[in-house]
């Protein structure tokens, strides 16, 4: 069995304790940034079928290596309206939405043939300067804007809680990002996805209710501190 395999079962466990008997399906995103191919190759062979990428220059040349496998692929980067044709013809799902400009830019150019593009608003519940996203109290606006575009289907909310190892305080931001989804619900329009934790969160998120987590080095192993040039987007998981 390989490491990655041994590592996903490992993920598996913590998610299965964490969730305590409750029988809510939680998607893996296996966040593959900076992985070669044979890296998601070897997740595949051990049953991941959601893969996240963060930055679009990287990601196309993988997504048309495997092709063939039947991958959910997902944004998770900082998108800019010049990329969102890219995005929107490759990408199942996009995770970062924070502005009604790049969500009519995935709208106006996601292809027919290929369905609704799966989005998530991301909403900064750390309040952090560094991290992007719209406040909680903006999130109901923009996701009324949103869910009205055609070609495209609002599915959920996405945060980060900040980078730190109190329980309490991932918690506390987790749940505000579940508070501002039932509130958005409350007011009619229906979503179904929490897209919060990775792979030091993962626990507090799913006790708020997380839906999805975004794991990588969990996943891989840490990744080479100097893997060279990477493409001048914005890093967002």
């Amino acid at each position: 069995m390989s490491t990655i395999a041994v590592n996903l079962q490992a993920i598996r466990r913590r998610i299965s304790e964490a969730l305590q008997g409750d029988r809510r399906s939680v998607t893996v995103v296996a966040v593959s940034k900076q992985q070669p191919v044979e890296a998601i190759r070897a997740a595949f062979d051990a049953g991941c079928r959601d893969f996240g990428e963060n930055y679009v220059q990287e990601a196309l040349p993988k997504i048309a290596s495997v092709a063939a496998l039947p991958i959910t692929w997902h944004f998770i980067g900082h998108l800019q309206t010049n990329k969102a044709r890219d995005v929107a013809e490759h990408f199942d799902w996009v995770h970062g939405v924070d502005r009604a400009k790049v969500a009519a830019a995935l709208s106006r150019s996601r292809p027919a043939a290929r369905g609704d593009l799966n989005v998530c608003i991301q909403v900064n519940v750390s309040a952090e300067d560094t991290k992007g996203g719209v406040t909680p109290g903006e999130a109901p606006a923009l996701a009324s804007e949103v869910a009205k575009l055609p070609g495209i289907r609002l599915r959920g909310l996405m945060g980060m809680a900040s980078p730190t190892g109190e329980v309490a305080v991932q918690r506390a931001q987790f749940a505000t990002l579940r508070t501002t989804l039932e509130a958005i619900v409350a007011a009619g329009i229906p979503l179904d996805t929490l897209s919060m934790g990775m792979s030091q969160d993962l626990e507090a998120a799913l006790a708020e209710g997380a839906t999805m987590v975004r794991v990588g080095t969990a996943i891989f192993g840490e990744r080479d501190p100097h893997p060279g040039p990477l493409p001048r987007e914005r890093e967002k998981s």
